[in-house]
């Protein structure tokens, strides 16, 4: 159990098995020894370890105490507020590949809210920890400043995450999707049927993974000697919002590289504003191949993310953090396959 500050609040730093081995003149596996196996201490080394513990108001998480002797068998996933679109669909997805590769594992996935960026975000953890309901948790939906990883860590906590944290301060094992790669990808079918005039529709700048996506297109322009200036549109992930966003910069290309089929719809609707077709004035491509993609029309080419190989993945590098505490992370980066449909056949736009 974290401390609280005197006025309430967040919890305050916790005191740390090293700090409890310091003031009491022992090893931190001392101190462990007295917490789960205090038969194994002299006498006077117990009470030292004791009087160290009471001191500092050590309060450990009991999960964190009991995970080499009794296990729950269950791995907490924090299920975050449904922004809507298209795009919602890969959460769905990867959970389903997460609980049928846990399954397989003998372990059971315990699903709680878990509100992104809100006050009482690491109390959810905390209450979990302390209850003793989990062994482990899986993170997904990273996000520059995402404080989860950081908490985790320094309460040793074992957990995974399904994608980078976007941090100079890098830590756990993750598994992430190449994004860049996909978009590159996009850019490079796109370049083969003909087009120069390639415009990119992403999110607004700071977010990891939409970043990375801008990335790839830009690179693969670049690589194709294209021009990118005033070709990058932001619009956040809704279909109405990228609608009116896109319709700016319709007018100067011929292809659209979307960072989310929510966005790749909404570039459909502001080309048929205008009395245009998607596919044959326009290419469009979007990312995440959601169940949608295959229904619009036209077909909408789609970069699809291996969400079964991430799910398993995820589960193994989690499981292997639990028994291996102390192990070097382990990052994987994945790469993404371009599905190509009729929206992306154009060879020329109009």
């Amino acid at each position: 159990m974290s401390a609280r500050n005197p006025a309430g609040g967040r919890p305050a730093r916790p005191v740390t098995l090293a700090q409890v081995a310091q003031r009491a003149g022992v090893s931190t596996q001392t101190v462990s020894n007295a917490l789960n196996s205090p038969e194994l201490l002299a006498p006077r080394t117990l009470e030292r370890v004791r009087e160290a513990v009471a001191a500092l108001d050590y309060r450990p998480h009991q999960a964190a105490r009991s995970l080499r002797t009794r296990s729950s068998r269950l791995i907490g996933y924090g299920v975050q507020p449904a922004v809507g679109g298209l795009s919602t669909a890969v959460l769905d997805g990867f959970l389903h590949a997460l609980s049928d590769s846990a399954d397989r594992a003998g372990y059971r996935v315990l699903l709680f809210a878990a509100p992104v960026g809100a006050a009482d975000e690491a109390e959810r953890y905390d209450e979990l920890l302390r209850e003793h309901a989990v062994d482990g948790f899986v993170l997904s939906g990273t996000y520059r400043g995402d404080k989860r990883p950081q908490w985790l860590h320094k309460r040793e906590v074992p957990f995974v995450a399904f994608g980078r944290s976007w941090s100079t301060r890098d830590v756990g094992d993750w598994v992430d999707v190449d994004g860049a790669h996909g978009t590159a990808a996009a850019v490079d079918q796109l370049v083969a049927a003909g087009h120069r005039r390639i415009a990119f529709l992403g999110w607004p700048r700071g977010s990891g993974s939409g970043d990375d996506r801008a990335r790839g297109w830009r690179e693969a322009m670049r690589h194709h000697e294209l021009p990118v200036r005033d070709l990058r549109v932001a619009s956040v992930d809704d279909v109405d919002a990228a609608r009116e966003a896109v319709a700016r910069v319709l007018p100067k290309v011929t292809a659209v590289v979307a960072a989310s089929d929510t966005l790749a719809l909404g570039c459909y609707h502001a080309l048929r504003d205008a009395g245009r077709v998607p596919g044959r004035d326009v290419a469009v491509t979007g990312f995440d191949d959601s169940p949608a993609a295959a229904l619009l029309s036209p077909a909408l080419s789609s970069v699809r993310q291996p969400l079964e190989e991430v799910g398993r993945a995820c589960t193994r590098l989690l499981l292997s953090r639990i028994k291996n505490p102390q192990s070097e992370p382990e990052r994987l980066l994945l790469e993404p396959e371009l599905v190509v449909r009729d929206s992306s056949a154009a060879v020329t736009g109009s």
